[in-house]
């Protein structure tokens, strides 16, 4: 059995050469011709998975190591009896994670303490679910809107778009649809950003055209919004200049690129494949992770607030202004070959662990402000002593 897997998927050779061989590629280079002979094709968000990719392959089961899927023709799968699975939830942490590190560089570059503002969450799935938590933890308020959840639970806490406009900060979690009864194609257009209240943020980690990006330039421009963090970027690889230039935080499509959110697809779409084949599963995941960074951090609570303690043990788990600094490097590039560099810092990521594999270790714990910084780091995942 000839497997074709993204070579972005940690463990992916280690998990599906129990299968059968495993071919790995680059996620743009997968075309009909380097695929035809695969019987199991393994991608994520890069490659477009539909008729012209796949008519007159052996593949018999796709499986993508990402929580989206507009990527796949998931008609075309049906109607060619080509078994299919997505990994949904698997990174969700990882950008819930993003979203706290932004939320947090936002705070301390703008002077803002972050506790009793409010953060408007558009798609409460399994991301925004975790979001909201993180949030929470955070002391911030938050306003939730998911119409499909809204029609299918019929709970009031979810409200209206409308009623997110007046929050300091909005973050869209949603997929990437152009039709149906929810379209997020350019969800966010000139007329949603003249809605929300100056002084505003906001933040996208879903799909790059849920955001018109140059009716976000223009609001950045003309001051309707105070600031935006963009980790997906309309015409991605090939990403503008001028819209990055003006962003607050900007990265290349990483958000959920923790290493433990990219082990959890490989392990989910192995055993859907595994199911998909009657086969019965062996593998549940890498012996051998790799350790955090910085797997102890000491903090010293004296004469400290507890955001600046809570912000100093993000950034050393994860630095989202080293991303931000790498990105804008592209700008450097010759407009010909920015795709391609978007596309190298994706496959050359560094190792980026979760904050779960940190203990923080918090001296001077018996002053309010260490106690308070216990609870918020507990809140967001961190192992404190």
């Amino acid at each position: 059995m000839l497997i074709i897997a993204d070579e972005n998927m940690p463990c992916v050779t280690d998990a599906f050469s129990r299968l059968g061989e495993v071919c790995l590629m680059p996620g743009r280079s997968m075309t009909a011709e380097t695929v035809r002979d695969a019987d199991l094709l393994l991608v994520r968000s890069i490659t477009q998975v539909n008729r012209q990719l796949l008519d007159g392959s052996r593949v018999r089961f796709v499986g993508t190591a990402t929580i989206g899927t507009d990527h796949i023709d998931l008609n075309y799968l049906k109607d060619a009896g080509i078994g299919f699975s997505a990994a949904p939830g698997s990174n969700a942490n990882s950008v819930s994670e993003y979203i706290t590190a932004a939320l947090l560089v936002l705070a301390e570059r703008h002077g803002w303490s972050l506790k009793g503002q409010s953060l408007g969450i558009v798609g409460v799935g399994n991301v925004g679910t975790r979001v909201v938590r993180k949030a929470e933890a955070l002391g911030l308020r938050v306003l939730l809107n998911d119409p499909p959840l809204k029609r299918a639970t019929g709970d009031d806490k979810y409200r209206p778009v409308q009623e997110l406009y007046d929050c300091d900060f909005i973050t869209l979690h949603v997929p990437l649809e152009k039709g149906g009864p929810d379209p997020t194609w350019h969800l966010v257009d000139g007329r949603f950003l003249g809605n929300m209240k100056p002084g505003a943020v906001l933040l996208n980690s879903s799909r790059g055209a849920v955001v018109d990006n140059i009716a976000l330039l223009n609001a950045l421009e003309s001051g309707g919004i105070r600031d935006a963090v963009l980790d997906v970027w309309e015409d991605e690889p090939s990403i503008h200049c001028d819209v990055l230039d003006r962003v607050g935080v900007a990265t290349p499509h990483i958000a959920g690129y923790s290493y433990d959110g990219k082990v959890n697809g490989t392990e989910m779409i192995y055993h859907a494949a595994c199911e998909n084949l009657g086969i019965v599963s062996d593998w549940n995941s890498c012996k051998d992770l790799p350790e955090p960074a910085v797997p102890v951090l000491t903090v010293d609570a004296s004469g400290r607030d507890a955001q600046s303690m809570v912000s100093e043990a993000v950034q050393a788990a994860y630095s989202i202004m080293a991303d931000d600094a790498a990105l804008r490097a592209i700008c450097d590039v010759a407009e010909e070959n920015r795709g391609a560099f978007f596309d190298r810092l994706r496959k050359e990521y560094p190792v980026r662990r979760e904050f779960q594999n940190m203990t923080v270790q918090i001296n001077g714990a018996d002053s309010e402000a260490a106690r308070e910084v216990g609870q918020v780091l507990v809140g967001l995942g961190f192992a404190v002593t």
